[in-house]
């Protein structure tokens, strides 16, 4: 934290910079952002004796964001902090930087200097070339929630498409949950003895360059990664006394990924492929699959979509982090009523051939007046004893209602 700070407060300085005097009467300052409350439901007891055995958890949330424009909206600081108290967690409970950036717009380029969340790929099941941000793993098990990477990235546009280019000083560590928190799994993770490959640690800089173009209907991105993995491999080690652990360890990686959709009239057809060493031998991985929506159905105004995704892992099961996505295939339905609260809903689940183990999933929302949305997400496991992976969590299916106020 102390690191993230020291950067926060260079890159804001730096941004001062670009600042003219008479920007207060210039300039333009906005404040939006969301506070919620949040509980999540265990409805099975703890598998695990030293796991916490409440079956409601509750916590509240807060993500403003501040922004302040000038110079005809060609310079732009940005200020979102992410805040959640939750009084069961001490872990859970935690603020982060999610973004923290001054943002310059010239002819055909722009610079971002700061802390930012960027997302690659097409893919609904999985995010393989998805590699820049860190993910926080005490908010969610989906990894869809990302944590501020501290970044400088220049990006150019131009007939032939956009290049991106990224200066990554400084690595975030992935945040686990309590030891006796519900969804840790069989073991406690030591996450305060990380290692790394890098004599540098979380001071060693990561580059990605990446290109995107859009050619008819088909959408096309080509990056490449060099630096520290985001995804961590989980060391069993033993500390004194006999008590064995998971320490977590960062691998020097180069990733090289391919994202493609293809749109054909109701269809959506999607690709994300990459090519990783650093994790043992070099490995090839990628998802591939389809959307298609049936538009008004039984004449109404609803619309719904068909998911189904294929993924394959060609890792070692001894140098590289453990996954789930190895032959797995995923099958998915989306509805969206296209009414005034614009309520949506999504319902899948992702079977692992092999084992047969299943994880099931829902998630509903709808806009409750002008500023108020409620959503319901639920996360089932059946057959999880026989997966590697699920075992451990198996009892800790939950359901998390969330009721947020937008201003």
């Amino acid at each position: 934290m102390k690191q993230q700070a020291l950067l926060f407060f260079g890159f804001f300085a730096l941004a001062q910079l670009g600042i003219p005097a008479s920007s207060a009467k210039a300039g333009e300052w906005d404040l939006s952002g969301y506070v919620a409350f949040e509980a999540r439901y265990f409805p099975n007891a703890a598998f695990f004796p030293d796991q916490q055995d409440n079956q409601i958890s509750p916590s509240l949330v807060a993500e403003p964001e501040v922004v302040y424009e000038w110079g005809r909206r060609t310079d732009r600081l940005t200020f979102i902090p992410f805040v959640r108290w939750a009084p069961d967690s001490d872990r859970r409970t935690h603020v982060d930087i999610r973004e923290a950036n001054w943002l310059h717009e010239g002819k055909g380029w722009d610079l971002v200097v700061g802390f930012d969340r960027v997302f690659w790929g097409v893919t609904e099941s999985r995010h393989l070339v998805d590699i820049i941000n860190q993910f926080d793993g005490v908010e969610d098990i989906d990894d869809e929630d990302k944590l501020g990477q501290p970044m400088v990235n220049f990006r150019w546009q131009a007939d032939w498409g956009t290049l991106s280019a990224f200066v990554l000083p400084g690595f975030r560590e992935r945040s686990f949950l309590d030891a006796d928190a519900r969804l840790r799994g069989p073991l406690a993770i030591d996450h305060d003895n990380a290692t790394y490959d890098s004599g540098a640690k979380e001071a060693h800089v990561d580059f990605a360059l990446r290109w995107s173009h859009t050619v008819g209907d088909w959408d096309i991105g080509v990056s490449h990664f060099h630096g520290t993995s985001r995804e961590p491999r989980l060391n069993l080690t033993p500390r004194p006394g006999g008590q064995l652990v998971l320490v977590p360890h960062y691998d020097a990686i180069d990733q090289t990924g391919l994202d493609v959709q293809w749109t054909m009239e109701a269809w959506l057809w999607k690709l994300e492929a990459m090519s990783r060493s650093g994790h043992g031998d070099r490995f090839f991985a990628s998802v591939a699959g389809f959307e298609y929506t049936l538009y008004q159905i039984f004449e109404t105004v609803y619309d719904l979509g068909l998911l189904a995704e294929y993924q394959y892992d060609g890792r070692d099961k001894v140098g590289a982090p453990l996954t789930s996505g190895d032959g797995d295939l995923f099958l998915g339905t989306r509805l969206a009523l296209n009414d005034i609260q614009s309520t949506e809903g999504l319902v899948g689940m992702i079977v692992d051939r092999s084992s047969q183990a299943t994880l099931f999933f829902i998630e509903v929302e709808r806009r409750v007046g002008a500023n108020w949305k409620a959503e319901l997400e639920g996360r089932l496991s059946f057959n999880a004893k026989n997966d590697v992976l699920l075992a451990g969590v198996r009892d800790d299916d939950f359901f998390t209602f969330r009721l947020s106020r937008f201003f």
